[in-house]
């Protein structure tokens, strides 16, 4: 049987669609349809059934994955690492939210290589969840860290670690809230204070807002910036709340440059997924990686 022809398969099954899987092989969508036929002629038995979205594997389909995959996997990291493979530095290509991955995966990805010997080299692409996503479907990344479970078998994922939220202000706004009880206070307490984030749709704080107080925000934003770091530093300079990942701003909490100006009893949280295509975890340096940032997850309270 052409490996060719499995590889292509164990592509299909996995991305559950024909156009995609030819997007993975660097293929045209009919040179992958003829595969997958001239495989389904040899065997004498249809692998697929045909949808007007994708494919869903026949009973036979799955049996042929099962058993033909693990083999193409192991066949795949021969290549990946040559017949030398520990004189070679590996590259792992991470994706990303930025400010998540520059505070917590990057120190954690680079405390293992310094640990392996330097055996690593990092690439790392920073975007939204759809975008991270997507572009490890594709190819483009190792591994992947998004707020969202990838739905599909092309791609596996692991939950990291929870995100909490925290609604913060330089103390001076604070200080001009009639209500001083934190636990009490409603979504017209904070309807005077400007507000600052990182899109117009106000992402954190509709959802801190429907969460908690079961209402939308009624004000617009006041500073618009891309960057939850660049939103910390216009919150402390005074431009008005926002809501922030606690570990980001647990340090400015502390030194009382920014204040809670909430304490709900259920504080909303954030679930982070670290991704990776199906199969690739016997690779490594994937494995390793994957490994590592699991661990490291556990102290990210």
């Amino acid at each position: 049987m052409d490996l060719a022809l499995l590889r292509t398969f164990v592509t299909v099954h996995r991305a559950g669609s024909f156009t995609r899987a030819a997007a993975l092989l660097g293929l045209s969508q009919p040179a992958v349809t003829s595969q997958i036929r001239t495989l389904e002629r040899q065997l004498g038995r249809p692998l697929f059934l045909r949808q007007a979205r994708g494919v869903t594997p026949t009973s036979i389909g799955d049996e042929l994955a099962h058993k033909a995959a693990p083999h193409l996997d192991a066949l795949v990291e021969i290549a990946e690492t040559g017949l030398d493979s520990g004189s070679a530095v590996r590259t792992l290509h991470l994706a990303g939210p930025p400010e998540f991955t520059a505070e917590r995966a990057l120190p954690a990805l680079t405390a293992l290589t310094s640990q392996d010997g330097h055996s690593y080299a990092l690439r790392t692409s920073f975007g939204n969840a759809e975008e991270a996503l997507e572009g490890l479907a594709a190819g483009h990344h190792d591994l992947a860290i998004a707020t969202a479970r990838p739905r599909g078998p092309l791609l596996t994922a692991t939950p990291l670690c929870d995100e909490e939220h925290v609604l913060v202000a330089e103390p001076c706004w604070a200080a001009r809230i009639a209500d001083g009880r934190l636990g009490r206070r409603t979504a017209a307490s904070f309807r005077d204070i400007p507000v600052v984030e990182v899109h117009e749709s106000l992402p954190f704080v509709s959802r801190y807002w429907t969460a908690v107080f079961d209402a939308r925000p009624t004000a617009s934003g006041f500073v618009i910036v891309p960057d939850l770091r660049a939103v910390l530093a216009c919150v402390t300079a005074g431009a008005g709340l926002a809501v922030l990942p606690r570990y980001l701003c647990a340090p400015a909490l502390e030194r009382g440059d920014i204040v809670a100006l909430h304490d709900p009893a259920v504080p909303p949280l954030r679930t982070y997924f670290l991704s990776v295509r199906t199969g690739t975890l016997v690779m490594p340096h994937i494995a390793r990686a994957h490994e590592w940032l699991v661990r490291a997850a556990t102290d990210w309270a």
